[in-house]
């Protein structure tokens, strides 16, 4: 259990928005040491400049998390300004929706490149620094938390590239709990499963490398209906980032593994579970909302 947070360090990518945000103004608040990472520059501006007038000790870099050699340099400059960090909050993400035949090899690379590698970076390179602290300090205790969605436990149609990244994020973080486990009593995980809350997630592509842009590609029809639903279910979210952050912090007093934004989904995972275990094929996901199913149908057949 962990209660004190004043003076530990925490690493958070995608700090310049949404959940890793949040989670910083709560640790300037509990006066932690962060470490701020995000790939857009102004974002990460705005971020230092709050986080400054609240007092809090700080590096910030400009990281796009896809890249090991720049989550190396993150790596190395914190450790060389605040030592082995307690806390590593791997939450940067991107969203892409669309009929899964229809993304480009572009798609795939971006999307995975942030939402798994940037979690597999963020994982292999600060473990061993936290574990080396755990043996040196039988009192330090750290936690890893990685953020997924509830797209890393349902699959729900037209956003398969988004769902296969955040499964990958699910597994991760459970064998990463298991291989802790092994080894240490004084370092958690836990993974964060938000459901739709109002974030920057459904603007990601704003941050698209250009190596990796469509090509001037226009999207297609399945890829603007997507991106239109994901628009309107995130932005009419009723839960805040602020307090998504919060269960996070809660989750981490109480080394707590699953987070759940909205408990009440679950449902949806029970079926899916349910599917898998009695080998039936997978239950109609609109089977509770059968007029958003037409919709989308009529939209993509039209």
């Amino acid at each position: 259990m962990i209660s004190d947070f004043k003076n530990k360090t925490a690493v958070l990518t995608g700090a310049g928005s949404g959940f890793g945000l949040e989670c910083a103004r709560i640790g300037a608040k509990l006066g932690m040491n962060l470490v701020l990472a995000d790939v857009q520059q102004d974002a990460l501006d705005r971020t230092v400049a709050e986080m400054q007038a609240a007092g809090a000790q700080m590096l910030a870099m400009r990281v796009d998390v896809s890249k090991a050699e720049q989550m190396q340099a993150l790596a190395d400059a914190t450790f060389a300004r605040f030592g082995a960090p307690h806390f590593v909050f791997n939450n940067a993400g991107v969203g892409a929706g669309g009929l899964i035949w229809e993304n480009s090899v572009q798609d795939w690379e971006w999307v995975l490149g942030v939402n798994v590698m940037g979690v597999v970076h963020g994982v292999r390179l600060f473990t061993p620094m936290m574990l080396a602290a755990a043996k040196a300090d039988p009192a330090y205790q750290g936690h890893i938390v990685n953020t997924a969605s509830m797209a890393g436990l349902l699959n729900a149609p037209n956003m398969g590239i988004y769902n296969v990244s955040k499964h990958a994020v699910v597994s991760l973080s459970e064998t990463l709990y298991q291989d802790l486990a092994l080894v240490t009593d004084q370092i958690g995980t836990s993974v964060l499963c938000p459901f739709f809350v109002p974030t920057g997630i459904t603007q990601s592509h704003r941050n698209r490398p250009e190596a990796l842009s469509t090509g001037g590609s226009k999207p297609t029809q399945s890829q603007l209906i997507g991106q239109a639903m994901s628009d309107k279910a995130v932005s009419s979210g009723k839960v805040t980032a602020a307090e998504v952050a919060q269960m996070v912090f809660n989750a981490i007093a109480a080394n707590q593994f699953y987070i759940y934004s909205h408990p009440k989904a679950i449902g949806s995972v029970q079926t899916r579970m349910e599917d898998v275990l009695q080998a039936r094929n997978p239950t109609d996901p609109f089977a509770h909302k059968p007029e958003l199913g037409v919709e989308l149908r009529r939209a993509l057949r039209a």
